[in-house]
Parts: structure tokens; C-alpha cells; sequence
């Protein structure tokens, strides 16, 4: 479980195919201090650690993960947000975050606003989604490339973030333009409220 607050980014050094599976090695500044095992989320995806080697680490994406999220469009040279699993004592600053993404959305418009930014995002959506809590609400929470985010301006297929100065500079947010695939996950809250809501009526 995460709170999707990025700890930092990450780079892709090293990109490995073996059957459906993709292996990705990076490197970040916390990378001697992860174990195998340890699960870290990646641009909001939560990937198992399986392999270390002084400053590097290596995680898996299988079939399911690369056809739900953007790791599909990774490259030798990507940045990637990271972040490690949130410790239980500790304090939640953004909110619950699964690391189980949900689907990419397209960046469809970028606006800077007095040193602050508006990211637009459109994402597949139909009524069936819709009934399973694939929704945004004003003022609600969604996690976009692993950043947990508050939600304004929604539409049935859109939303929109406002960055501030900080998050655009130490996460990838500063590589996002418009055209650039992200991945999302809505809230789990919603989601369970959504399937609660199905079973009643």
C-alpha cells in the first residue's frame, strides 16, 4: 500500500523481454537500500523488487500490468516516479493508494498558471466503467503516474490537476506534454462504494 507521495524518480537503465514478461532495471538514490522482495511503486504501478546490483535494482511487469499501464512505452533514459511501501506508523499525506493501476489517460492540454500548472487528462470511460467506480469527482482523489492528486473540473471521460511548483520539479510531471500516456487509478474508496451501491439495488 502506498499514500502516493513520490519519493523520487528513477531512471530506466535497462530493458529486458523474456516470454510475456518485461524485466526493468534502474537506478534512483535509494536503490542500496531496497531488498528483494520489497515492493515499490513505479509511476503508480507496484512491481516487486527481484534483482540488486550496487545502485541498481530490477522489477518484473508481466502481461496483465503492460496492458493496463504506460510501462509499455517505457525506454532506456525514462523517468519514473517512485515510491516505496508506506510504513503503518506513519503519517497518510496524500491518500490510499494501491499501486494497482486501473488504466492510462492521455494528456490532452498543459496550462501554466503564475508558476503553477493544470494538466488535462482524457481516459477511456463507458457506462459499465462507470458502474465499477472508473470515475473522478470535484475535490476527490485519483493517482496520476503514482502521484496522489486532488481532482477538479471533471467530465465523464476528462479531469483535470493543478501542479505546484515543487511536484512539477521533483517528479515527471516536468516531462508531461501534451500527447504523453499516464497511467491512473481512481479511488479504491469510490470504486468499493460504487460495487456496495451495485449489490443494493
Amino acid at each position: 500500500m502506498f499514500c502516493g507521495i513520490v519519493e523520487t524518480t528513477a531512471k530506466v537503465v535497462k530493458i529486458e523481454k523474456e516470454g510475456g514478461n518485461v524485466h526493468f532495471t534502474l537506478t534512483c538514490p535509494f536503490a542500496t537500500e531496497l531488498k528483494i522482495d520489497q515492493s515499490v511503486a513505479h509511476d503508480g504501478v507496484c512491481l516487486t523488487v527481484v534483482r540488486l546490483n550496487g545502485a541498481e535494482y530490477t522489477v518484473t511487469a508481466m502481461k496483465e500490468t503492460l496492458d493496463r499501464s504506460n510501462l509499455g512505452e517505457w525506454k532506456v533514459g525514462t523517468e519514473v516516479n517512485v515510491e516505496r511501501s508506506m510504513i503503518m506508523n506513519g503519517r497518510l499525506d496524500g491518500h490510499i493508494v494501491q499501486g494497482h493501476v486501473d488504466q492510462t489517460a492521455v494528456c490532452t492540454e498543459v496550462q501554466e498558471n503564475e508558476g503553477s500548472w493544470y494538466f488535462t487528462f482524457k481516459y477511456k470511460a463507458d457506462a459499465d466503467m462507470r458502474k465499477r467506480g472508473y470515475i473522478t469527482v470535484d475535490k476527490g482523489s485519483v493517482t496520476v503516474n503514482g502521484t496522489s492528486l486532488t481532482v477538479c473540473n471533471p467530465t465523464e471521460d476528462t479531469f483535470q490537476v493543478s501542479i505546484i511548483p515543487y511536484t512539477f520539479d521533483n517528479t515527471n510531471f516536468h516531462n508531461i506534454k501534451v500527447g504523453t500516456i499516464v497511467n491512473i487509478e481512481f479511488d479504491i474508496i469510490g470504486k468499493y462504494i460504487a460495487r456496495i451501491c451495485q449489490n443494493v439495488i
